[in-house]
């Protein structure tokens, strides 16, 4: 069970299953994941970041390093990835902001920069792009209701003015589609609800049968009569 962010003052428990997990880190397309990498784990155990730091590691035969749990700095932060030779680093859209300001010179030898779970100020983007060649840097999106990561976008180049940092595209074994109130997709350009689905879909919330019912619904597009999408309410 994951928990939400509780943005609506209510944090909701997610009953995420061992496939949605092993949809996110093996056979993936979004990032490098092998016996070479290094993981940092700096993620609370009930927030689903966890998930691709610990398995991302674990079940690819690399090496996890655990942050000591408790309050502490961008320097505490930044000189444990540098000092245990971190290659894959998983940071808050919030904490990346910070890092990049603070700490950047700690991340040099960072090959995996993924950054997410909010927009990522292009600013910073374009200084991560500038001052660290050797890192590739990845916006994922994703709602803990969809394990993780459900969109993924490689930044290469800093996007033009008055752009945003796109989501990208769905990963392996992730669909993902922008429909109108009536569930049918839209034209290109034309604004509507981004919907997801695939291996990496919860069953629901823990004890929130009413809320389940609600948001994860009926996949309009599927043969199979159990097959669901979920309703992230985010336009796209």
């Amino acid at each position: 069970v994951s928990y939400t962010s509780g943005s609506t003052g209510r944090p909701k428990g997610v009953c995420v299953p061992h496939r949605g997990v092993a949809r996110l880190v093996k056979n993936a397309d979004f990032a490098r994941f092998g016996p070479d990498e290094v993981f940092f784990q700096f993620a609370p155990i009930a927030f689903d970041a966890s998930t691709l730091e610990i398995w991302g590691a674990l079940l690819n035969g690399a090496r996890l390093v655990v942050f000591p749990p408790g309050p502490s700095s961008l320097a505490e932060i930044g000189e444990a990835i540098e000092k245990q030779g971190v290659t894959t680093l998983w940071l808050t859209a919030g904490l990346f902001h910070q890092m990049i300001e603070e700490q950047i010179d700690r991340l040099r030898n960072v090959r995996q920069l993924l950054a997410g779970g909010d927009v990522l100020s292009v600013p910073h983007v374009a200084r991560a792009l500038e001052q660290l060649p050797r890192t590739q840097l990845i916006n994922g999106y994703g709602p803990t209701e969809n394990t993780t990561f459900t969109c993924c976008h490689r930044v290469t180049t800093p996007p033009l003015a008055g752009r945003s940092i796109p989501i990208g595209r769905p990963i392996a074994n992730t669909q993902v589609y922008i429909l109108d109130a009536a569930l049918q997709p839209v034209p290109v350009g034309v604004p509507g609800q981004l919907y997801a689905g695939g291996d990496g879909l919860a069953r629901g919330y823990l004890n929130r049968p009413e809320l389940t019912r609600e948001r994860f619904v009926a996949h309009p597009f599927s043969r199979d009569p159990a097959a669901r999408l979920y309703r992230t309410g985010d336009l796209a």
